[in-house]
């Protein structure tokens, strides 16, 4: 096998926040590779079919290119449209469909070893960037039955699931938008939340109806509750207050409990991460982690969802500026 060129950087993860640091890295002269193990913008590709964002689109920019939408809110569509112009305008090293599993080295030689469609592969850097995201380690239940095919953490489209019984675990913006877009569909739609309320983060255009279904009974809901099992053809609900269960029949079951950011590389790295809030080690400035020359940007910086496209594209900029001499 030939030896790989050596880029200046490789980063690991094409969403938006990796594609700022290649932008910055390419505006710097320096050399970059990106892989990604889906496509570009991979988690936005597995956002609901119709999703629409809650930034407006002079936000979600990069590189000074203009994000032209329709409404005032972009829409998924729109967005995975945008970033796909953006690897071309500044003609970004991205590699698609390649998963990093190891990554050896130290600071001015690492070796990223990938697996993709043709096989393994190797690329050379001196600095390596982690933006991996939190899409792909959903926060689970722990409860028996979750396993099964009947039960996701992530929601596409409701057209498929009309006048079936969906149940919908959660309370905050994505657990909301998917009862809503089930009961649109004709699905009969359940939510549980271990609260007594939704959360106060509601997108405010989108409380009026969901306010507006719920008080009408079209869309029941389980406040209080907490999933305790999950079979074929039922969910059993524990109410957090009185310790009463409720066995209710369900055929589907979405859990939109959030996601929270785990990188087993940067473990695997010797980075230090805290065990409570996931945030790694790094310095508030420079972005570089207690392992010279590794590197975090994106929501893996706060280890929570405090980091957006918004904050997270930033960070790009400022890794590539510690670089300079």
């Amino acid at each position: 096998m030939n030896t790989p060129r050596q880029s200046d950087l490789i980063v690991v993860g094409a969403g938006p926040c990796g594609l700022a640091v290649g932008i910055a890295a390419k505006q710097a002269g320096l050399s970059c590779t990106i892989v990604e193990q889906g496509c570009v913008t991979r988690a936005i590709s597995l956002y609901p079919i119709y999703g629409t964002f809650f930034s407006t689109p002079d936000k979600l920019t990069l590189g000074g290119v203009p994000f032209v939408t329709a409404g005032e809110k972009p829409t998924r569509d729109e967005a995975l449209r945008y970033y796909r112009e953006v690897v071309e305008r500044f003609e970004l090293d991205v590699r698609q469909y390649e998963r990093v599993v190891a990554i050896d080295g130290s600071l001015g030689d690492f070796l990223v070893r990938t697996e993709h469609a043709g096989g393994a592969g190797e690329h050379r850097a001196c600095r390596i960037v982690i933006a991996t995201g939190y899409f792909d380690t959903p926060n689970l239940l722990n409860v028996p039955g979750e396993e099964l095919p009947k039960v996701s953490h992530w929601y596409r489209e409701g057209a498929p699931y009309f006048q079936q019984r969906v149940l919908v675990v959660g309370g905050g913006n994505s657990a909301v938008e998917a009862a809503l877009d089930l009961a649109r569909y004709g699905a009969r739609v359940s939510v549980a939340h271990f609260e007594s309320t939704l959360d106060s983060g509601i997108k405010p255009w989108v409380m009026p109806e969901i306010t507006r279904r719920i008080e009408s009974g079209e869309i029941a809901t389980w406040f209080c509750c907490r999933v305790t099992s999950i079979d074929e053809t039922s969910v059993t609900l524990r109410n957090t207050e009185t310790g009463e269960e409720h066995r209710i029949d369900h055929d589907f079951v979405f859990a939109m409990t959030g996601w929270t950011p785990d990188a087993p590389l940067l473990r695997a790295l010797g980075v230090s991460i805290d065990p409570e809030t996931y945030v790694p080690k790094h310095d508030s400035d420079t972005f570089e982690t207690d392992v010279p020359g590794v590197y975090v940007a994106g929501v893996l910086v706060t280890g929570s969802n405090k980091t957006f496209i918004e904050n997270g594209r930033e960070h790009g900029a400022k890794i590539v500026a510690s670089l300079r001499p």
